[in-house]
């Protein structure tokens, strides 16, 4: 093995890095050249540390020789007391641990300020650890691999450079410590929120003057006797058999969160929203904007405020109410707002309502309904031959027509009388074209209801598919950082298992605004998947006088990975101690 240099001119200064290369006998008699380790650049403190011969094993003649470190300097004398001698051929190697992923979540953590922020609120309290440092850790691991405190106390930490980047020891990994971090940053979350605001505002010019509010669920593992928010509810999750809280989250058409909230498990969505206008006007001030919304979120009496209020609104209203208004709408002409949506613009007491019909989801539609009908067409084909037993028919019949949805409302059953038993002629069914052609006539068709009485068709139905990115949002927070199941039981606990989570799809969600501008065939999850492949090494290197000289570098990056880094303009720092 050998050390090679690399120059490299940036900024106008030249730069000298270097790697442990190694020769490999390849068939032909031919060999290669492989990197087994890339040292970085060396300071000039670090040079005069490693101006040095280094005891190599040739392949070639079968003995040892010596060799320079720098091709163009002249060979030390053993006087010289600076100068050390190594063994290179008995180099070792050890512990690697991934560093690339948890390198990008602390560059993202700081890109944001967050050092700053959480060391001015949080290490005025006395501890030999940073509570910062802290909580920098738990978000960290909640980005790259989502796991409890106790597995970041018993296995990620040593799995990871964290010590390293963090500049600490294992005492921060300590169980208690973690806990106790959890008891300290609710009381920060408002102060967090505006000063996110900001920096995005700094980094990529973000507006918020539309704001998409959606509610979501996640469910409790135990009993949460102690936690009084811990209630049965609406499972967003399936799981009703579950204790749980709501979340409500407001975010930008980016997915950029303006807020959230923890609310009791049985929080009904339609009396959350005029607490949210008045903590988004406390917390930000008076704007002009926008709120959009699902259906069932609004009453009747809180969109009468906001037209009072002069705030601005729109949200999806049910189908039923097509009903309603079918007779003037049908008189009304199509206005195509773009290749794929039409609509139907109806004024109507300060509002306006827009029928949209989309093709997409009009196809989506109708291939979940025959998916659907088939299914349940077969189960009911299945029972009719094999169940001859009334109670089991039924019960079985309740689990297909759970599984088809409305779809039951196409097929008319014929069941037998109490008591009777089931045979293929006393149960039967038909399917009703009629009911069929008329669920499919709805199908894609959205009415939208808002007080934006002078804006253009277009710009209200890209506005109202906006909702999806709320759904994003709620998806990376569960699945990608694991904001479900809850094991914490205490209340307390539990909002700071959120809060983490949620200041990690802060850093998430500033990673994904990056893609956007420098590499949008990305998605964040592959950029921290590739970076997980760089791993940090212990280098340890025997000298002659029987001393142990032991660094700490990460492996180089291959090209993808280089490729990446160049395109987020990010550049791999050296951690050296």
């Amino acid at each position: 093995m050998f050390l090679r240099s690399y120059k490299r001119k940036k900024n106008g200064k030249w730069h000298e890095y270097f790697s442990v290369v190694e020769n490999r006998r390849v068939a032909k008699g031919k060999t290669v050249q492989r990197t087994v380790l890339y040292l970085g650049e060396i300071t000039s403190s670090q040079e005069g540390r490693w101006r040095k011969t280094l005891e190599v094993f040739d392949a070639d003649s079968g003995k040892r020789r010596q060799k320079l470190l720098f091709a163009d300097d002249s060979v030390i004398s053993e006087c010289d007391v600076d100068s050390i001698k190594v063994k290179l051929s008995q180099m070792h190697l050890c512990r690697p641990r991934s560093f690339g992923d948890c390198w990008l979540g602390c560059e993202l953590w700081q890109r944001l300020g967050l050092d700053k922020f959480f060391s001015d609120r949080l290490d005025s309290l006395h501890s030999d650890i940073s509570w910062a440092k802290v909580l920098k850790l738990l978000v960290v691991n909640r980005l790259v691999h989502p796991g409890s405190e106790f597995y970041i106390h018993r296995q990620w930490f040593d799995k990871t450079a964290m010590d390293e980047l963090l500049n600490t020891d294992y005492r921060i990994a300590a169980k208690d410590r973690l806990y106790r971090c959890l008891d300290r940053i609710l009381e920060h979350k408002e102060d967090l929120c505006k000063h996110l605001k900001s920096r995005w505002e700094d980094m990529f010019g973000i507006e918020f003057d539309v704001l998409l509010y959606d509610l979501t669920s996640t469910y409790f593992e135990g009993l949460c006797e102690q936690n009084p928010k811990a209630r049965f509810g609406y499972s967003r999750d399936k799981r009703s058999d579950c204790r749980q809280v709501v979340i409500a989250l407001i975010v930008t058409p980016e997915g950029f969160p303006m807020g959230y909230e923890v609310l009791p498990g049985n929080t009904l969505d339609k009396t959350t929203l005029r607490f949210f206008l008045k903590k988004i006007e406390s917390m930000y001030g008076k704007a002009r904007r926008v709120w959009v919304m699902d259906r069932g979120i609004p009453t009747e009496d809180v969109l009468s405020q906001m037209r009072d209020e002069n705030i601005q609104y729109l949200v999806g209203t049910p189908r039923a109410m097509l009903n309603k208004f079918e007779d003037k709408l049908v008189d009304l002409d199509w206005k195509q707002a773009n290749d794929n949506v039409a609509v139907k613009l109806l004024a109507e007491d300060n509002e306006l309502y827009v029928l949209a019909k989309s093709k997409d989801r009009r196809a989506k539609e109708r291939a979940i309904r025959k998916h659907k009908l088939r299914k349940y067409l077969q189960g009911l084909a299945r029972l009719r031959k094999n169940c001859r037993n009334r109670d089991r028919l039924l019960e079985r019949l309740g689990a297909l027509k759970q599984q088809a949805g409305k779809s039951i409302k196409c097929i008319e059953l014929i069941i037998p009388a109490q008591g009777r038993k089931v045979t293929p002629e006393n149960f039967s069914y038909s399917f009703k074209r009629d009911a069929y052609r008329k669920m499919i006539l709805r199908d894609g068709m959205y009415l939208l209801r808002t007080n934006l009485t002078e804006t253009k068709p277009d710009v209200i139905w890209e506005r109202y598919v906006l909702l999806t990115q709320v759904e994003a949002a709620f998806k990376s927070l569960k699945s990608d950082l694991a904001v479900r199941p809850v094991y914490h039981q205490l209340e307390h606990r539990v909002e700071a298992h959120i809060f983490v989570a949620f200041l990690a799809y802060c850093l998430l969600v500033t990673l994904r605004q990056k893609l956007r501008y420098y590499a949008p065939g990305l998605t964040a999850g592959d950029v921290l998947d590739k970076l997980s492949a760089i791993m940090m090494i212990d280098v340890r290197i025997p000298t002659t006088d029987g001393r142990m000289l032991e660094m700490r570098r990460h492996s180089q990056p291959e090209v993808e990975q280089r490729i990446v880094l160049d395109k987020l303009k990010l550049k791999l720092g050296l951690v050296q101690k």
